[in-house]
């Protein structure tokens, strides 16, 4: 009995350290990597859910021209090149992921209204929908409830003086509150690592 009454303390800490953790470091992971300038743009796509109850922005820079990114961005996908995240993770916890690092002229035709995978296998959360695409400029992908957008993960591609690009993660969503606040962290550590991996693979010229 003490070591059931010992593990439930176990997971309620680690509840509470995560809810806590949310709280505090939301405003710096909401705003990661971006300018004051660029979190005030509006962007393509952000018409569709014009008051979200959460706004969330994150940038990268990367030595490489919008087209070849842009590249990458539109081969997302679990049946695809994968999330461009921590992919062992992700099949550790069941969610089978591709994990593609080389552009398939195959991939490169995206369509408003296609699905992007977040898991290849059974057990998998509802796949985005593509919401907007701007060639070589902006990828959207979204949510929706009853016709309704309810929340866009949008793609924006910035060019540079110089050559570089300036590419901004920009999510807006109405799922908020609850377990969403307990994902949160876990999705900034997920999204950065998807970041770099694009900024990697697009500055490769693989």
């Amino acid at each position: 009995m003490k070591k059931l009454f010992k593990g439930i303390g176990i997971v309620i800490g680690i509840i509470v350290l995560l809810i806590l953790t949310a709280i505090l470091l939301t405003p710096w992971m909401d705003k990661k990597g971006t300018t004051a300038e660029e979190r005030q743009m509006l962007l393509p796509g952000d018409e569709l859910l014009s008051h979200p109850l959460r706004s969330v922005n994150r940038g990268i820079t990367i030595q490489a021209t919008p087209a070849k990114i842009y590249a990458w961005i539109i081969q997302t996908g679990a049946d695809k090149s994968g999330m461009y995240s921590y992919t062992w993770l992700e099949n550790l916890v069941g969610c089978k992921m591709a994990k593609v690092e080389q552009i398939k002229p195959e991939w490169q035709q995206l369509q408003t209204g296609d699905l992007m995978k977040m898991c290849a296998g059974d057990f998998a959360p509802p796949p985005y929908e593509v919401a907007l695409l701007v060639p070589d400029s902006v990828v959207v992908f979204g949510h929706q409830d009853k016709g309704e957008w309810v929340e866009l993960w949008t793609f924006a591609l910035l060019p540079q003086v110089g050559g570089s690009t300036r590419l901004i993660a920009r999510t807006q969503t109405n799922m908020v509150g609850g377990m969403w606040e307990i994902i949160r962290p876990i999705s900034f550590v997920m999204e950065q690592k998807m970041l770099s991996t694009i900024r990697n693979l697009s500055e490769s010229g693989n």
